[in-house]
């Protein structure tokens, strides 16, 4: 499948960018946001864009190499902003954008297991390196309690305890090693009815379980903070959220900058893809960019 960047236009015009501006694109993924910076301004706006996955990164610089852009890409975690920055000699940048999703290349095209539609190795590791956890390691080595935690508190998953106690029980038999070894596990745990809900019914588990293989929240509470000092003032911090756990988090640290007089929200509601949008990206049904701008 190829990647359909979500919300593109809403994000960049919201960002509000000049010639002359410098913009941290933090989560490169298909690189749809910054080609778009490069469309609109050519070399006139410096852009550094981190990823934790190499191979973003590789597809990136052929994309983003014909245009006449101005980038530094480079392979980290977007929590790491303020080493990034401070690396390349910028004391100040005029514009963050963080899209909390997946790309489709990773989705599809890892082979570390993040979709339940095709029998990878359990990894949903980011990075290519051996990370020190992954979803296998969790699946077969954590507590019950704590599966049951992880799946509830990242994803509302409202049957985790159930699941949990499945996964558990599954693992004495044999090792949990693949995305189909827990499908199935899931598949046989929770009520007929759920199996056949809208959302396919591993949805939830699996996003949990990535979540805390890469330490999602904290790397986003980290970003959020530490981008803030680097911004000007004037610009903008621009973040896309796929479910309710980030969402929360932004909404929360927005509110907070704009309560005391930090900050300003440019958008009081969250800015959510048109019909259109979803019916030619079904992916982006749940997308939803909050704006705030330093003040």
């Amino acid at each position: 499948m190829i990647h359909k960047t979500v919300l593109l236009n809403e994000s960049i015009d919201n960002l509000n960018l000049k010639p002359g501006a410098i913009f941290f694109d933090g989560t490169l993924g298909g690189a749809g946001h910054s080609l778009k910076v490069c469309s609109d301004f050519g070399g006139k706006v410096r852009i550094i864009a981190t990823d934790r996955d190499n191979l973003a990164i590789r597809n990136a610089k052929e994309k983003l190499s014909n245009d006449g852009c101005n980038t530094d890409l480079i392979l980290d975690d977007y929590r790491n902003i303020d080493k990034v920055l401070t690396n390349l000699n910028v004391e100040k940048i005029d514009g963050i954008l963080l899209d909390l999703g997946l790309s489709s290349d990773q989705l599809d095209a890892s082979g570390r297991g993040f979709t339940f539609k095709n029998n990878e190795p359990l990894l949903m590791t980011f990075s290519e390196d051996d990370q020190k956890v992954n979803a296998k390691i969790i699946v077969n080595n954590w507590s019950e309690e704590t599966i049951a935690d992880i799946l509830y508190g990242y994803s509302d998953e409202r049957y985790s305890r159930k699941i949990a106690k499945a996964i558990v029980e599954n693992r004495k038999i044999k090792a949990i090693e693949t995305t189909f070894d827990l499908v199935k596990v899931i598949e046989n745990s929770v009520p007929a009815g759920y199996r056949r809900g809208k959302t396919h019914f591993a949805t939830k588990t699996f996003q949990a379980l990535r979540i805390a293989v890469n330490d999602e929240i904290t790397a986003l509470k980290e970003g959020m903070k530490k981008g803030w000092e680097f911004l000007k003032k004037e610009g903008r911090m621009a973040i896309i959220s796929f479910h309710s756990v980030e969402d929360r988090e932004v909404k929360q640290y927005f509110k907070e900058k704009s309560k005391i007089g930090e900050g300003r929200l440019i958008n009081k509601k969250p800015i959510i893809p048109t019909d259109e949008e979803i019916k030619q990206n079904p992916r982006a049904r749940s997308a939803k960019l909050r704006v705030i701008e330093k003040i």
